[in-house]
């Protein structure tokens, strides 16, 4: 066996062995899933026909439908934090458990440990992005995105996963607890607020508006805003993939030294 044929197939491994605990474990998708959707219902029912009579060129007999398509981004984003969330919880449970100290005893790849945990989030979070797409097609919301955009949406996506997921898998690794692991990355859930993903930043008071325009979930977001409604912000998907290219670097190496830490260090 190769030296790169040998890493390759342990997080083959390791990756099948995250499916397994997600079809073990159900409830844990449904609720990684549950929230963002019930987000997308009470502000599309509830707000949407407020907060859509408020939007740029709103006001009409359609605001809800308005702020249906306006939101939806937000939430997706959402979804993908709140799978994120998961993952945290997951390497948490693995390390307080001992089942990383027992791997690392193991003839395998170091580095698929931590792979496998980051595949089998990018599955489920492109499900639980995928869900809510659906769900908010089933409310009346209608992208005008074309094939191009759609490719370039679902890589989107995955950019952002694939970077929320190391960040989080750091937390994991950091937390002493499960409960820690899945407090500490709630503010990812928090951001999608603070950003362009509900109102406008216009809107807001000035140094929240500041705030929300220099945050990374706003180029996020109007980047995916953007591709489904049909348009290309070439300078907003930019931003974006840079924003999710350094998250997901950071997380990387944040994990990477948290992993070799040695096990001592974990009591």
């Amino acid at each position: 066996m190769t030296t790169l044929s040998h890493p390759i197939g342990d997080s083959v491994i390791m990756f099948r062995r995250s499916l397994v605990r997600m079809k073990r474990y159900p409830s844990m998708t449904i609720m990684l899933v549950g929230f963002p959707l019930l987000f997308l219902l009470l502000f599309v029912y509830v707000f949407g026909g407020t907060l859509g009579a408020g939007l740029p060129g709103g006001g009409g007999a359609d605001s809800r439908a308005d702020y249906l398509a306006y939101v939806t981004p937000a939430i997706v984003l959402m979804a993908a934090a709140s799978a994120a969330q998961g993952t945290a919880i997951s390497v948490a449970m693995d390390r307080t458990e001992g089942i990383v100290a027992r791997f690392r005893t193991m003839p395998i790849a170091p580095s698929s440990i931590l792979g496998g945990h980051v595949l089998g989030s990018l599955v489920q979070s492109m499900l639980g992005m995928g869900i809510i797409m659906a769900v908010s097609v089933l409310l009346g919301f209608r992208p005008t995105a074309d094939p191009a955009q759609w490719l370039v949406l679902i890589a989107l996506l995955a950019l952002i996963a694939f970077a929320l997921t190391w960040l989080t898998v750091a937390f994991g690794l950091l937390s002493r607890s499960v409960e820690t692991a899945s407090n500490t990355p709630t503010f990812l859930m928090i951001l999608p607020f603070l950003s362009s993903g509900f109102v406008p930043t216009a809107s807001m008071p000035a140094g929240l508006s500041w705030f929300a325009e220099h945050q990374p979930f706003t180029p996020m977001i109007e980047g995916i805003r953007g591709l489904l409604a049909g348009q290309w912000e070439w300078a907003t998907l930019a931003t974006a993939a840079g924003w999710c290219v350094i998250i997901a670097i950071a997380g990387y190496l944040w994990a990477r030294s948290l992993f070799r830490r040695p096990a001592t260090a974990d009591h």
